[in-house]
């Protein structure tokens, strides 16, 4: 089962997650082998994704989702990561061209410098005029140096975009997706991805920038394989066994367990064709006999004949104006 775990270490201002994602990782992956499936380097980071987007929700109270993409000039065009508060995920990759096993983050998506990363919060419930929060960064440092791996580009985004030392490891097969996080806690006022804290004094500043340094090198000789193989509480023990860590329980019993959900839906669908409107929905029937829909996430099929579509448009017919939304 996937499982999730949150931990502070006492009386050092940082914060860690580790995530392991197994069987709901398996279930999106087979879901989408009917349609040929992921390359293993694009399976490879669309688990890593997933992982990291768990983990930075997991650190945030949102009522909302959090949404990590990968997007630039590569055979990989676009990556999605998608996580709800309640920790349900889902993942998506769209591939235009090959890509070799084992090839690092540039070669991917960044192949002409193009590359970019965003962290998108999309409220559950927008206000009149809200906007979802969204920031984006370069696949590359300041130096104009390509990222290989989606764990420096999150660990830039965080400090570029919200001040925060993060430390991340990642890695993902077609088995399990995993990560650890380790975070140093906001000093001052409110982050768009943390929360709020006091602010500190100069000295405990310094305190923590060495209690950091130490952790995270801790953390960061974690290996691909360890991750992927041992469980949370062999790779706690293994690299905090001198630290005085206290575990979190989870703020409910569904947190505590990652799984694989997709919010796609008949109705949404509906939605979405209404939304091309009559004469393409009828031009679609007129060569293919039927309009089938498949859902980029878990590869569901949504299919309406001509009786289907014509009701979708007598059903918009008599609705009063401006209640056909997609929520």
């Amino acid at each position: 089962m996937s499982e999730l775990h949150k931990f502070l270490f006492d009386g050092v201002p940082l914060r860690g997650a580790l995530v392991r994602l197994t069987d709901d990782w398996q279930a999106l992956l087979q879901r989408r082998a009917a349609s040929g499936g992921y390359p293993e380097a694009v399976t490879e980071l669309l688990g890593e994704m997933t992982a990291a987007a768990v983990l930075l929700h997991s650190n945030i109270k949102f009522a909302g989702a959090l949404v990590l993409q990968i997007f630039g000039d590569g055979p990989v065009k676009v990556a999605v990561a998608e996580v709800q508060p309640d920790m349900a995920f889902r993942a998506t990759a769209t591939v235009q061209g090959a890509v070799a096993p084992g090839v690092p983050l540039s070669h991917m998506v960044n192949v002409l410098g193009q590359g970019r990363c965003a962290i998108t919060l999309d409220p559950r419930e927008r206000q009149p005029g809200q906007r979802p929060y969204q920031g984006i960064v370069p696949l590359h440092d300041a130096h104009g140096r390509a990222f290989e791996r989606l764990s420096d580009v999150i660990g830039h985004y965080m400090r570029q975009s919200e001040q925060l030392d993060t430390q991340l490891v990642l890695a993902a097969d077609d088995r399990v997706a995993a990560g650890l996080l380790i975070q140093r806690m906001p000093a001052t006022g409110e982050a768009n991805l943390s929360g709020t804290a006091a602010v500190a004094h100069e000295a405990d500043a310094l305190d923590a920038n060495e209690d950091y340094r130490r952790i995270a090198t801790l953390a960061a000789s974690l290996t691909r394989e360890e991750l992927l193989t041992l469980d949370a509480d062999t790779i706690l023990h293994r690299l905090f066994w001198q630290e005085n860590l206290l575990r979190l329980a989870p703020p409910s019993a569904a947190q505590a367990h990652p799984r694989f959900a997709c919010t796609c839906s008949r109705e949404r669908v509906g939605a979405m064709l209404r939304g091309l409107g009559v004469a393409e929905v009828e031009a679609i029937l007129a060569e293919q006999g039927e309009v089938d829909v498949a859902c980029d996430f878990c590869g569901q099929h949504y299919r309406f004949d001509p009786v289907d579509a014509a009701q979708l448009f007598l059903e918009q017919a008599q609705q009063p104006p401006g209640s056909d939304r997609v929520q």
